[in-house]
């Protein structure tokens, strides 16, 4: 079993540029108080606005984000940073990491371990494991 969190880099996302026609479904890599990142083919210029969704929750997370940064990998692909435009929409977005960190233990145990575990024996073993280690927001504004 892991020590530290990692941070889940399987959660879906989508996202919409303001002026595209439909919504483009990527991978999270990292959710913080002020904002997201994820993975996607495409270059998206920074200083634009996009509607970021997390469908997997319920209800699903929607927000608008602002492009803070897009870095290409060498493998191909971009990686995306943005910051939620709303201090609401942060704050539910702390929420949503840890419901992803949780969903992400619950299938690290199923393939690890063959057990496999609803969202409430899932949210507590992480919490007894974890939750002392998860940055507080204090930290997070540091």
């Amino acid at each position: 079993m892991r020590r530290y969190i990692r941070h889940p880099s399987d959660i879906p996302i989508e996202y919409k540029i303001q002026k595209a026609a439909s919504a483009k479904v990527q991978c999270l890599t990292n959710v913080s108080l002020g904002g997201l990142a994820f993975t996607t083919p495409e270059h998206i210029e920074p200083d634009g606005v996009i509607l970021v969704k997390i469908p997997f929750v319920s209800p699903p997370f929607e927000a608008y984000a602002k492009v803070v940064w897009c870095v290409a990998h060498e493998e191909g692909g971009f990686e995306v940073g943005t910051e939620l435009m709303d201090q609401e929409d942060a704050f539910r977005a702390r929420m949503i990491e840890q419901i992803c960190h949780i969903e992400h233990y619950k299938r690290e145990v199923a393939s690890s371990e063959g057990r496999i575990l609803n969202g409430e024996e899932a949210a507590r073993e992480w919490i007894a494991l974890f939750a002392a280690e998860f940055p507080r927001i204090e930290e997070s504004d540091a």
